[in-house]
């Protein structure tokens, strides 16, 4: 009779994937943290964390519980849905909300907005004040966009 020290359940707890849902929850903590400017040391000290609890967090490693959840929204200032929008399997995600348009199309820019080069992009071009100048910005990332998938990037619809 094996028990719970048998070597293949540890090897099989050992090589478990993290949920795509709590993946996708540390990925949301990780974008508002980084939004808002604060560290995981922060956040952590924040929470009554050390920063690599905030990091397992973040990477989906540990599952958020409800009440470190509602915590998390408090200190960050979204509503606790806001970890859960665009989530795998989602209504919303699938087609499955009636009355809401499909947002999996937006995936790209989600991801693009979580990543170190989207959120430093985003903070810089939000500084720009000068119109003319954003245009500028703009018109050169469509011209780059339009190079990089050989002409045939086309800017979407305003």
């Amino acid at each position: 009779m094996a028990g719970p020290a048998d070597d293949g359940e540890a090897l099989e707890r050992g090589t478990r994937r993290p949920n795509p849902v709590d993946v996708h929850v540390g990925n949301r903590v990780r974008l508002q943290r980084m939004l808002i400017g604060i560290s995981q040391e922060k956040l952590g000290e924040r929470l009554g964390l050390t920063f690599q609890q905030v990091q397992k967090y973040e990477k989906g490693i540990n599952r958020i519980g409800a009440s470190r959840l509602f915590e998390l929204s408090r200190v960050l200032g979204v509503p606790v849905q806001f970890f859960y929008d665009d989530a795998p399997g989602s209504g919303a995600q699938h087609g499955a909300a009636p009355g809401f348009a499909d947002r999996s199309s937006d995936s790209h820019v989600f991801e693009f907005l979580s990543s170190r080069e989207g959120l430093e992009l985003n903070r810089a071009f939000s500084r720009i004040t000068d119109p003319k100048v954003r245009k500028s910005v703009l018109d050169l990332v469509r011209s780059l966009a339009d190079e990089a998938a050989g002409g045939d990037y086309q800017a979407p619809s305003d």
